[in-house]
């Protein structure tokens, strides 16, 4: 049976407070608990407006407080910012708050300046995450005590409090080699939206092989992905979510400041046509069908839902409505009254 989940970026658009935005991200989880959503996982990002939040495991603590029931992950804390014995605390941390209901998922980030800002060097982005991840899997492990000598690392022997459970980490993969590492240590995978289901489907035969060379039970991980979910009841509204994805990218992708001048810059008007045609954009019954299909040829049971596109905080309300009946049915009758719906988004894309 698949689980879906809210994705929640907490960009900042046109119009509102990064403030308001950090608000929006707590009142759109809310709102997915109402709906019958089963989670919510929460993005990381620093310095950009392309997403305000800066922290995902303290916003994921805000978000236990105020629901009941929500699962809360993280997609990602950045793991080649932060030190992964107190990241390994703060999730040992949030777990025993709110037991079974926090879900951590980590990435290696981007060669952004966070890396000089924090201390932490483009060495460590580059070579130091299989180390940096190996250290937190183990503290998380259940382990009474750790320590650990590396070359990025070196933890003298040190209590585990609160220990960790053995709970998993999700680790965010978008080639072979960060699949394969997964799949040695038996985490399971965060899979992005940027990428079709057959490449998800090529990395997770990577990390299958992986796990079973490791001693692990690949059948036994719960992979999550990403998507692109939006109820357009026609035209009008598919036109005011492209160009609102396309602004927000365009403004907020734009203000990443890389260590690594000269990288590829993405067509952000064509990746979004790409998405659009490819996820779950359309009528609820097409968004239904869209997220069923992909989860039959991938086999990941959980997906994530980006359902913030179009920026204006009654069309999100509305959509996240639209999709907990539409998850809850396998179709839908509450799409958004559409004259409402794209007069809102029109006005958050000016």
């Amino acid at each position: 049976m698949t689980a879906y989940d809210l994705f929640q970026l907490g960009g900042v658009f046109p119009g509102v407070a990064p403030a308001e935005t950090l608000r929006r991200v707590v009142s759109y989880a809310q709102a997915a608990e109402r709906a019958g959503i089963d989670g919510a996982w929460i993005a990381e990002h620093h310095f950009i407006e392309y997403g305000a939040n800066p922290s995902a495991t303290l916003m994921a603590s805000h978000l236990l407080a105020a629901t009941e029931r929500l699962q809360v992950g993280t997609a990602v804390a950045v793991l080649s910012n932060r030190h992964p014995v107190a990241l390994g605390e703060e999730a040992a941390t949030l777990d025993a708050l709110a037991p079974d209901r926090f879900r951590l998922g980590v990435g290696r980030g981007g060669p952004w300046i966070d890396l000089d800002v924090f201390g932490s060097g483009l060495d460590r982005y580059e070579r130091g995450f299989e180390e940096g991840l190996r250290l937190l899997v183990r503290w998380l492990s259940g382990e009474s005590e750790v320590a650990h000598a590396g070359e990025f690392f070196d933890v003298l022997p040190v209590r585990v409090m609160p220990p960790g459970n053995g709970r998993p980490v999700w680790v965010a993969a978008t080639s072979e080699g960060t699949a394969r590492l997964a799949g040695s240590l038996g985490q399971p995978l965060l899979l992005g939206m940027h990428a079709p289901d057959e490449d998800h489907v090529a990395l997770i035969e990577v990390w299958r092989r992986a796990a079973e060379a490791s001693g692990f039970d690949p059948d036994a991980a719960e992979h999550v992905s990403t998507h692109l979910a939006q109820i357009a009841a026609g035209p009008a509204e598919a036109d005011a979510l492209r160009e609102s994805l396309t602004e927000l990218l365009t403004r907020g992708v734009g203000q990443y400041v890389s260590l690594k001048p000269g990288r590829n810059r993405r067509d952000h008007g064509a990746y979004v046509d790409w998405m659009i045609e490819r996820h779950a954009v359309g009528s609820p019954d097409h968004v239904a069908e869209r997220l069923a299909a992909s989860a039959e040829r991938t086999g990941v049971a959980r997906q994530l839902l980006l359902v913030e596109g179009l920026g204006d905080e009654e069309a999100v309300r509305d959509n996240i409505a639209g999709i907990g009946e539409v998850l809850s049915t396998g179709t839908g009758t509450a799409a958004p009254e559409p004259a409402r719906t794209a007069a809102t988004a029109r006005g958050s894309a000016a």
